[in-house]
């Protein structure tokens, strides 16, 4: 038997030569220090097939239909076997790949591996970073319920802002001047076909390059890089210390992209895909659209800037971000890599991860939004008191609840009204509603007399 699978293999190798072009890049040295902290990138590859393979399991039963699409997603999720774990295994593993990208640039950019000569390596990185970004949003609009269709709204609507080509960006994003069945059909073409293909592309020159130009050595003080010196430095290393890729530094990335997978797996098992809202609806004013957590600090950027410099911000910001990013090898190419000689680099880096994370933070809290989803104050407290309780319904119905917290219930977007009683008159309390200010509206207009002094009583014994 052994003797018979021996001459398929062989037939197989002299056929196709499969072997002979693999068994260099498996054998090419790299140096010995490359240990874990150089994972990250393998991760990220793991979880990109892990979508790959999920995709194309979601996509036999989807229909990229506008009139089918919520309804292919449910049956999906409720009826399909194992529809649920497989779209969990999709949604975290599309954060897993967002998350490994992110970390395996903070590594490559502290360690400095960007230098000579392995600038393209980083500039193929980035533009693999803003694809994963985009087919995180893409995939968002596929599942056809309210606040996947009214965040790529509000997405069309900050791009139409951009100077000169913002409605041409909008109407490439949605496929016409409003969102509809043809928005669908354009976002699932994106997400399966063309951004995954240019995936595919860059990573294979990645992967290219990778082997070309070596895996960076561990950075060392008093080392710097001179591309005079470097190629013929780095030759010697790998001949002198150098180990195989295969086994002595695969099983690494093997090991961790195993247990990356497991976990993928346990968290779609545990928590299953993020819960579909309502189908799509154009005559729902009362929703509060917000991305996945991996959109949302650019969700809470645009939010908290100033309006005056939001349409400067969407325009000048990616750019500049872009632009600083392609531009790091050639301003920074040559010199020390070690991070104990680049202090300035760390800190920096230490700042962006901190201002995500704010922004991450800030864009789960939504203070800015009106929050449509709060209860009446009347299912946790009773007032014994009609004109009390009215007060207290009529201050939710008429949504000054939605923004405004009472006894914990509430929005953020006004302040906490739990003890106004204490530092406000009825009087006071009157003329504010009546008139309104700043961002509150006047509501003088659409409130009964009767109403007006249930809401005013209501909110004057909150003390």
């Amino acid at each position: 038997m052994k003797t018979f699978f021996r001459k398929i293999g062989a037939w197989l190798e002299d056929r196709t030569g499969i072997m002979a072009a693999i068994t260099p890049i498996l054998n090419h040295l790299v140096p010995p220090g490359a240990k874990w902290a150089y994972v990250f990138g393998s991760a990220t590859l793991f979880c990109f097939i892990l979508q790959v393979v999920t995709g194309i399991g979601l996509a036999l039963l989807y229909q990229p239909s506008s009139d089918a699409a919520y309804q292919s997603l449910k049956f999906i999720t409720d009826q399909a076997m194992f529809g649920r774990v497989l779209r969990g295994i999709h949604f975290f593993g599309a954060s897993g790949m967002i998350i490994f990208v992110g970390v395996h640039m903070i590594r490559v950019y502290i360690m400095a591996a960007y230098k000579y000569p392995r600038e393209m390596n980083w500039i193929t990185g980035v533009f693999l970073l803003f694809l994963t970004i985009i087919m995180g949003f893409t995939g968002q609009l596929l599942r056809w319920d309210s606040n996947g269709v009214w965040s790529s709204v509000v997405a069309a609507q900050n791009l139409g802002r951009i100077p000169l080509i913002g409605t041409t960006l909008a109407r490439l994003l949605l496929g016409g001047d409003t969102i509809g069945a043809q928005s669908l059909s354009r976002f699932f073409a994106y997400h399966v076909f063309l951004f995954p293909a240019l995936i595919f592309g860059l990573i294979g020159l990645h992967l290219f390059l990778v082997i070309r130009n070596g895996i960076s050595e561990p950075p060392k003080a008093g080392r710097p890089v001179d591309p005079k010196t470097y190629r013929k430095w780095y030759e010697a290393m790998l001949k002198r210390e150098g180990v195989p890729f295969w086994p002595d530094a695969a099983w690494r990335d093997a090991m961790f992209g195993a247990l990356v997978i497991i976990a993928i797996v346990g968290l779609a098992i545990t928590f299953g895909p993020p819960a579909l809202t309502q189908p799509p609806d154009p005559s729902l004013i009362k929703t509060t659209p917000a991305p996945d957590w991996y959109m949302l600090p650019i969700f809470a950027l645009f939010a908290l800037v100033p309006p005056r410099t939001e349409s400067y911000l969407i325009f000048f910001g990616p750019v500049l971000a872009v632009g600083a990013l392609l531009a790091l090898p050639f301003l920074s190419g040559t010199g020390e890599r070690s991070p104990i000689r680049r202090p300035w680099a760390v800190f920096g880096v230490v700042c962006v991860v901190i201002f995500v994370g704010a922004l991450l933070v800030a864009g789960e809290i939504a203070p800015w939004s009106p929050r449509f989803d709060t209860k009446p104050v009347t299912e946790f407290v009773s007032y014994h008191n009609p004109q009390l309780e009215r007060g207290a319904e009529l201050f939710y119905k008429k949504g000054c609840q939605y923004c405004h917290m009472i006894r914990g219930e509430g929005g953020l977007k006004g302040p906490d009204l739990s003890l106004i009683g204490r530092t406000w008159t009825p009087d006071q309390l009157d003329v504010q509603i009546v008139n309104g200010k700043g961002g509150m509206p006047a509501y003088g207009g659409s409130l009964k007399q009767d109403e007006l002094r249930a809401i005013v009583a209501f909110l004057s014994v909150q003390k």
